[in-house]
């Protein structure tokens, strides 16, 4: 539905809608979900952001030209930074997301029409990128497609959100009822209904009431002309009810743990709790994150490397390690251990903290304590 509908469904058939009025309702039927949506939606990027992809040559760590390409300049306008989470926003959104290759750059398509084959390559066309639309086709094995799901999952969002919006204007309505002055004014009203009479009247409940009831003044005097006596109802209109502004920031809750269980995003990461943050980080991994980068990494390397060349281990890989903060003193006993066995070497420990190698052959050595012994060796004997 277009903008136009979408201002004739709220306002009807009014050929003026002021600015102010459209972005009110904009405002409240939408800011709350947005808030939550781009939330997951950044820390999902920024996490996928501090991977490095790894690129591999026969089984050895290389830095090469696809090493540069994805990890510091995919294109001439863009750095990895910016390319990796318009990817991913683009991915999450839309559910998909296509990437031509263009010469040695990666460029993320804003429009394609695709044709859908069974037995052989999809054909892309009309593909345009920014202002710029390709005259050309492209070959499924010239663009790198990612499709994340089936469904979209933000049509999900959306239409859960008309209902559950909806509710929570209601609350906010409902509460602002609750809590307004209401003043019932007692006198006699069969007076003569002269201009001048009728003015004096406006004048009392237009002005001074005004000011009265304003919240933002320190203080305000009402002069009440005789024969007129104010009675507060307040206290009976909110009798017995318990409506809170906490039962709207509990609507609004609601709104965020939907969209988190949208985004498998753990509600504490959303909302910024600190406790239980070691296994919130654990959970968001495995759900949120390493499907995304599975899915990134098998699309580069089906499309970047031929079967040969990855069976012979020549591949990248997109590291997820360096998203989770490393404390030393709780990754200490865990090196020595690996290091003992053989697991590390110092360059793969240096590597793990973040540091730069050592360019000296014995860092890359691997070492064994003498405590250990094959297994089908005789305990005590020798090999």
């Amino acid at each position: 539905m277009g903008f136009a509908n979408w201002v004739r469904n709220i306002f009807g058939n009014r050929k003026e809608v002021t600015l102010k009025e459209c972005f009110y309702n904009l405002g409240i039927d939408y800011f709350y979900k947005k808030l939550a949506v781009e939330t997951c939606i950044d820390l999902i990027a920024n996490s996928l952001t501090k991977c490095e992809i790894q690129t591999f040559e026969n089984g050895k760590k290389k830095r090469g030209e696809n090493y540069y390409l994805l990890n510091v300049q995919p294109n001439a306008n863009q750095n990895a930074f910016e390319f990796m989470h318009r990817l991913v926003r683009k991915l999450l959104l839309e559910s998909e997301c296509l990437v031509v290759m263009q010469g040695d750059q990666l460029l993320i398509v804003d429009g394609y029409n695709v044709t859908d084959f069974v037995l052989k390559e999809n054909y892309y066309k009309d593909v345009v990128v920014g202002d710029l639309l390709f005259d050309k086709t492209f070959h499924e094995s010239e663009v790198l497609h990612f499709k994340l799901r089936d469904e979209n999952m933000m049509a999900v969002i959306d239409g859960m959100y008309e209902s559950l919006g909806k509710l929570l204007v209601s609350s906010m309505d409902f509460y602002k009822r609750k809590n307004n002055k209401r003043i019932l004014i007692k006198g006699d009203f069969l007076r003569a209904q002269d201009e001048e009479t009728q003015k004096e009247i406006d004048t009392m409940f237009e002005e001074q009431l005004k000011n009265w009831f304003d919240p933002n003044k320190a203080g305000s005097a009402f002069q009440l002309i005789k024969g007129y006596e104010f009675e507060d109802m307040s206290d009976a209109q909110t009798a017995g009810s318990n409506h809170t502004s906490r039962d709207i920031a509990e609507l609004i809750n609601d709104i965020f743990h939907y969209v988190a269980m949208a985004f498998h995003v753990p509600r504490g990461i959303l909302k910024g709790d600190v406790a239980d943050i070691e296994n919130q980080i654990d959970s968001f991994l495995m759900f949120g994150i390493n499907p995304i980068a599975e899915l990134i990494q098998d699309e580069f390397n089906r499309k970047m490397y031929s079967k040969k060349e990855y069976l012979e281990r020549t591949y990248l890989k997109v590291d997820t390690s360096r998203i989770k903060v490393t404390d030393l003193t709780k990754f200490a006993n865990a090196a020595d251990k690996l290091f003992a066995i053989g697991g590390f070497s110092i360059n793969d420990i240096l590597e793990e903290l973040g540091g730069e190698p050592i360019e000296e052959e014995w860092a890359n050595h691997r070492y064994v304590t003498k405590n250990y012994e094959r297994a089908d060796s005789p305990r005590g004997g020798e090999e």
